[in-house]
């Protein structure tokens, strides 16, 4: 299972500077589990986190400058840190399997003399088989566009330098010179066959998967036609469950009758595409009706619910799922069935998916334990955030091995960092 066991953000927005799991300048620091969950209340940056993940996949798939721009950003400027003006920095701790060596990617943005945001810095290092302490080899390292890379599964770089100008030609060395200093370059090596290290990560970061699911994009009427995944607003709803039936005609009757299961007065659903319009609509037996009704019909609640378990049905699942307050529109009971699944889907092990969430409801914290939970709050002094684990805040873990469920200590205030 691919996993992100640390991340650090400097400078985007509240995040002046905060740290989740373990670096490689952080040997000690615990990583990050496979279910992550960011509690805060409003206005703490739980937000800025999850939009910091956005971020990073559009600056992969748009190039920089227009992912400052996209979601509203508004632009560098508005995205950097207030009264900052170094470049806005990411760190990222990533292990492709667990046999692994965690490679470490480092990205800064800053903006050049015209205004124009651009690539400041790429860096991507691993150590060397056998080497367990010391700085890690780069096989990446850019600086203004131009640098190295390494090819191959192994640097050997005779010099641990943070300079790509000082670094030393080698037999699997090569001088590069990107064209175009918007664009990561992970995207453009990473196509290529001869850098299996780089192609590894970018696939990693390309293939996250963050939720802006809209009850309103769910509720179209798709035409009919299969679709493999699940767009992020939901909006090809239909077509997903028409691929499940398609492709996994035999897991298929299982799948919706484990959903039905899960959503309170649903006894069974269906698939229906009108003959004519080629419509395609799911039909919901109700325990309380004779009649179905179509998912155009259901509450928003329910109709998220249902979205979010078949998501979790993906053959193909991302290595990285992320959702900011999903309680948003759900009865509380509702989020508690959702949020055990999303537990139940990180930590089984066979699906390989690392889950990310943001919430600020105490409900979905009781099926989770306190080093799952990270907690962040504004510093009043400087308005930036602040993010503790909560298993080490003190007495939290006293708490939950009393029996206190880590919502109840939420709620009264015992998740406090300060």
């Amino acid at each position: 299972m691919a996993m992100l066991e640390g991340i650090r953000i400097r400078n985007y927005r509240a995040l002046k500077e905060i740290t989740l799991g373990k670096l490689w300048t952080l040997g000690k620091n615990q990583p990050l589990t496979p279910m992550t969950v960011i509690i805060g209340k409003n206005g703490s940056g739980k937000s800025s986190v999850f939009d910091a993940l956005g971020f990073l996949g559009d600056c992969l798939r748009h190039g920089v400058e227009e992912a400052c721009d996209l979601r509203e950003r508004g632009g560098l400027q508005r995205l950097r840190s207030h009264g900052v003006t170094d470049p806005i920095q990411f760190e990222l701790y990533f292990r492709e399997d667990a046999g692994s060596r965690p490679i470490t990617y480092e990205l800064a943005i800053t903006e050049d003399s015209s205004g124009r945001p651009y690539v400041q810095y790429e860096r991507l290092r691993q150590r060397r088989k056998g080497q367990t302490s010391g700085r890690p080899y780069s096989f990446l390292h850019l600086w203004e566009g131009s640098g190295w890379v390494w090819s191959g599964s192994e640097s050997l770089a005779s010099v641990a330098t943070d300079s790509p100008t000082e670094l030393q030609e080698d037999p699997v060395s090569k001088k590069v010179d990107l064209t175009d200093s918007r664009k990561l370059g992970i995207v453009t090596l990473g196509a290529l066959k001869e850098h299996p290290r780089i192609a590894g990560f970018r696939a990693f970061l390309e293939g996250w998967y963050l939720s802006y699911f809209s009850p309103r994009a769910a509720r179209e009427i798709p035409k009919a036609g299969p679709q493999r995944h699940m767009d992020e607003t939901g909006k090809n709803l239909g077509n997903v469950v028409q691929f499940l039936y398609k492709e996994h005609k035999k897991k298929f009757e299982k799948i919706l009758q484990r959903i039905a299961e899960k959503i309170p007065d649903i006894r069974k659903i269906e698939i229906h595409t009108d003959p004519i319009s080629r419509n395609l609509y799911l039909l919901f037996h109700g325990t309380a009706f004779e009649e179905p009704f179509t998912h155009y019909q259901m509450s928003d609640g329910t109709l998220k619910l249902f979205a979010y378990l078949v998501l979790l049905e993906d053959p193909e699942p991302p290595p990285l799922l992320s959702i900011e307050e999903p309680e948003n529109g759900l009865y509380h009971k509702l989020l508690e069935i959702l949020a055990s699944e999303l537990r139940a889907y990180a930590t089984g092990g066979k699906r390989g998916t690392q889950v990310f969430v943001t919430t600020h409801q105490p409900y979905f914290l009781d099926a989770l334990r306190p080093d799952e939970v990270w907690v962040l709050a504004k510093d009043p002094k400087t308005g930036f955030s602040n993010i503790t684990r909560a298993s080490e805040i003190p007495f939290v873990a006293n708490q939950v091995e009393e029996g206190q469920p880590l919502g109840t200590l939420w709620f009264s205030d015992y998740l406090d960092p300060r």
